[in-house]
């Protein structure tokens, strides 16, 4: 696909994945031109567990959102999750070689390069370097050190980790679908573009994305992502207890728990009762809507306690700390009934339930800006803005998971470009190291051959 200001998002979820085709409109907002949805039959928890049926499960969604658009699509930007993801807090420095110069992107790259040589637990490999606060001179709290003068620069980093098998994986299903991989997004970042205000991230806010096999936490603070993890829980463990404690089918307990869930069983009363259909010729089954949400319930209590705990491991007690516009629910789970009232009972926290239309065009459908959509939505947007975010936001997208492997390569490179790249503007110096890293990133798809 030729087309510059177009951008295909591909979600690669537990139960579903999404295709999604966007463009900005004149007014800068996205607008999505094609969407394609399959069943996701080769991933478990977020990480592929069978590669055929994932290609094919890819081809479909693609094919989907090719006829919706009448576009041909030719690569993506992929969203990562899975519970092999953590996150560490890590700080480094650079002297610059010529402190009566003052700091361009180039700087800021050398400095995020560094952390990329972080020494890994075996197998893992970094996926993102989010520069959080810089400091010059040892002056602090600066937000964007970019034009300043200063001899040693700092940085406070959010580090995400991922293995380095589950991140192949997606990039062989990806390149055995024919379409290239244009970069890879932590999903909670790209969701969190979605559906948060930026007056939310500056307050304070935590964004809960509730999907079907994992819960995926970001944590945002004075406009910076201060915290990522992801929680080995999600819709389908609902489904599975509904189906254990019903002794009924699956495709029945997911019905039961679209139609009739609730996460607050002091709704129902004792009386109300459905009937589901036996198998083959057997009696049909009558379940209360008592006894559902009870096991609904059950469930719920447990992931919204460990989404806290988390929170409670980022220090939101401290005053510094505290986030002022509490939770943010979205995914496919955020839509189960009482879901909100049961967060903000078990977190005493301010909630309401995110939709991705915060920065889409007003001509979308509704079926687009539902939650369960908003990875895709981020996704889109992340690739939209690559040329145009400040390097804060950029970083999501200009870090490689092979980068970590090959980083004395890449500065090596670097030095050899220096001179060049300082005449030419800032946008120009953040293409190229861009472009420099997706032909890195082919070659070593092509090594994992």
């Amino acid at each position: 696909m030729e087309h510059n200001d177009i951008a295909v998002g591909l979600d690669i979820g537990t139960t579903k994945i999404v295709a999604m085709i966007g463009r900005k409109n004149e007014y800068g907002k996205v607008e999505i031109i094609g969407i394609g949805k399959s069943k996701s039959l080769g991933v478990h928890r977020g990480v592929v567990n069978n590669i055929t049926q994932t290609i094919q499960s890819i081809q479909q969604a693609i094919q989907e959102a090719e006829a919706d658009s009448g576009l041909k699509i030719s690569e993506v930007v992929v969203g990562i999750a899975g519970q092999h993801i953590r996150s560490l807090q890590h700080s480094d420095y650079i002297t610059r070689p010529n402190p009566e110069e003052v700091i361009d992107a180039e700087d800021i790259h050398s400095l995020c390069n560094q952390v990329h040589k972080l020494v890994m637990l075996p197998g893992e490999e970094i996926i993102h370097v989010l520069p959080q606060e810089f400091k010059v001179d040892g002056q602090a709290e600066i937000k964007e050190p970019i034009g300043m003068y200063g001899g040693r620069l700092e940085a406070n980093f959010h580090v995400v980790v991922g293995q380095v098998s589950s991140i192949r994986n997606i990039g062989r299903c990806v390149k055995s679908a024919g379409l290239e991989l244009s970069a890879v997004t932590l999903e909670p970042l790209a969701s969190a573009n979605a559906v948060l205000s930026q007056e939310e991230k500056e307050a304070g806010v935590a964004l809960i994305d509730i999907g079907g096999g994992t819960t995926d936490l970001a944590i945002f603070k004075d406009g910076i992502i201060r915290h990522t993890a992801v929680i080995p829980f999600g819709g389908n463990v609902i489904t599975e207890d509904i189906k254990e404690g019903c002794s009924i089918i699956e495709k029945q307990a997911e019905l039961l728990k679209i139609k009739f869930g609730s996460a607050w069983p002091g709704e129902n009363k004792d009386n109300e009762i459905v009937s589901i259909p036996g198998l083959r010729g057997r009696e049909p089954k009558e379940i209360t809507l008592k006894n559902l949400s009870k096991i609904i319930h059950a469930r719920v209590v447990e992931i919204i306690e460990q989404v806290y705990l988390e929170i409670k491991n980022y220090g939101h007690d401290e005053q510094k700390k505290k986030l002022i516009a509490g939770l943010v629910l979205t995914g496919g789970g955020a839509q189960l009934k009482h879901l909100k009232q049961l967060a903000e009972y078990i977190t005493g926290m301010d909630t309401r339930i995110g939709f991705p239309n915060e920065h889409l065009a007003g001509t979308n459908d509704s079926e687009t800006t539902s939650p369960v959509f908003a990875t895709a939505v981020g996704l889109v947007m992340n690739s939209l803005e690559k040329g145009k975010s400040r390097y804060q936001e950029e970083a999501v997208l200009s870090e490689s998971p092979s980068e970590e492997v090959e980083g004395e390569e890449t500065e090596e490179k670097m030095s050899s470009h220096e001179e060049e790249e300082e005449t030419t503007s800032k946008r120009v110096a953040r293409k190229s190291i861009f472009d420099k890293w997706a032909e890195k990133f082919k070659d070593f798809l092509d090594n994992a051959e």
